[in-house]
C-alpha cells in the first residue's frame, strides 16, 4: 500500500476544508481535479520525508517536530473513538490534510536554483525512504517544491500536504 501526498498552497484552512468538501476528500492536486496549485510526491510524507529535505537545506539534524504541523482535516477524533472503525473512518485510512510550518514554506521558497541538484544528492543520501532513489531524479521535484513555496510566500498563503492511503 502506497502513500499518496500532494503539497499546495491555499488562502487560509476554510478554503482547504471548502474544497475537501466539494471534492468529497480530494485529492486536491493533479489531473481534472485539481482545485488548488500544488505538487503531487507520492510517498514524500511532511513529517519524515520533507521534514529530511527541510534539514538538508537547513543544513542541522533532523528532528521530529521539524516540519510544524497543524492538523486541518480531520480536526480532531469523534467522542469516544479508541481505533480505527472501519474503511469509513478518516482517521482510519484518509485523507488527512495538514498545515506546513510558516519557516518550512520559507526555507523552500529561499533555497536557490543553483543548490537544488546538490540538495537532491545530499537528500537522496539522508533519506532512506526514498528507497535508494538517486538525487538527479528528486532534482525535479525539489525544484517544484521550492517554486510553489515561493509562489505561496507571495501571495501570503500556506503551502498544506494532502496525504491518504
Amino acid at each position: 500500500m502506497g502513500v499518496l501526498t500532494d503539497y499546495f498552497r491555499a488562502a487560509d484552512d476554510a478554503a482547504v476544508l471548502d474544497a475537501l468538501g466539494e471534492t468529497e476528500g480530494g485529492p486536491l492536486v493533479g489531473g481534472a481535479g485539481t482545485v488548488f496549485d500544488g505538487v503531487e510526491a507520492k510517498g514524500v510524507d511532511p513529517s519524515v520525508v520533507l521534514g529530511q529535505l527541510v534539514a538538508v537545506v537547513r543544513r542541522v539534524e533532523w528532528a521530529v517536530g521539524l516540519v510544524g504541523e497543524t492538523p486541518v482535516w480531520p480536526t480532531t477524533p469523534p467522542p469516544g473513538r479508541e481505533g480505527p472503525s472501519g474503511e469509513d473512518d478518516p482517521w482510519a485510512t484518509g485523507p488527512w490534510v495538514t498545515r506546513l510550518g510558516r519557516p518550512v514554506r520559507d526555507t523552500l521558497a529561499d533555497l536557490p536554483a543553483a543548490e537544488a541538484s546538490d540538495v537532491s544528492a545530499r537528500w537522496a543520501a539522508q533519506a532512506e525512504e526514498l528507497d535508494g532513489a538517486d538525487g538527479e531524479d528528486l532534482r525535479p521535484l525539489v525544484e517544484e517544491l521550492s517554486a510553489l513555496a515561493r509562489r505561496a510566500r507571495e501571495a501570503g498563503e500556506d503551502l498544506y500536504c494532502w496525504i491518504c492511503l
